[in-house]
């Protein structure tokens, strides 16, 4: 019975790493439609997203199985209760990069000027984030789910300079109205990602010590 269960659980991991790696995929695909403005790639992202809500769906039917069936108690069922609380973010996630690529179409129709280095350095350290909140409860391992508990607080200050510079520039120029919505729009897609992040990171902790931080408000 054991060595079902455990059998069970090393499914788990994989198909916990292969979603991580549709999802860094989708990232990775976002950023370089974002750079280039190309709006096939965007679309493919968009496209994708189904299978990363079928996979939710799969990991979700996999963790009550195990519940039902295996009853397990302590470390194994924090890591299953873990598990589905993870999923939910991943799913999230890969709406969030659904949702910038969507904005891409609208932004590849007009000249765009602004410099994005602020929000490509979202993109870079929220998609490592995800990358590495995964693996580390497919490793279980607590330390590297602890540093990107401390990568958080990166993505929040640069979203900060892209309000800002946002602001400015429409307050000179109120032509950029739009651009400037666009901009703070995908700024925040990648902040929210960047918080689910977080919160996987969480849960993975949880998993291993059986002490969780207070997830924020509405992630």
């Amino acid at each position: 019975m054991r060595k079902r269960f455990e059998d069970q659980l090393n499914e788990l991991n994989r198909t916990m790493a292969r979603l991580g790696e549709l999802l860094d995929d989708a990232l990775k695909m976002t950023r370089d439609a974002m750079t280039s403005r190309n709006t096939e790639l965007a679309e493919k992202v968009i496209l994708n997203d189904m299978s990363i809500d079928e996979m939710e769906k799969d990991i979700e039917a996999l963790c009550m199985r195990l519940l039902m069936q295996q009853q397990p108690v302590a470390r194994d069922l924090r890591l299953i209760s873990s598990a589905l609380k993870i999923i939910t973010d991943m799913e999230r996630i890969g709406d969030h990069a659904a949702d910038i690529s969507e904005n891409i179409g609208y932004m590849a129709k007009d000249d765009y000027t602004p410099n994005i280095g602020e929000i490509l350095e979202m993109a870079d350290i929220s998609a490592q984030m995800v990358k590495d909140s995964i693996r580390a409860f497919v490793e279980n391992d607590l330390d590297l789910a602890r540093v990107v508990l401390t990568k958080d607080d990166e993505v929040d200050a640069l979203f900060l300079q892209v309000k800002m510079k946002s602001l400015d520039k429409l307050r000179s120029d109120a032509s950029f109205g739009e651009q400037a919505l666009d901009l703070m729009m995908n700024a925040k897609h990648y902040e929210r990602i960047g918080d689910h992040a977080e919160n996987i990171a969480e849960w993975v902790e949880f998993s291993i010590t059986g002490t969780h931080r207070r997830t924020k408000g509405g992630k």
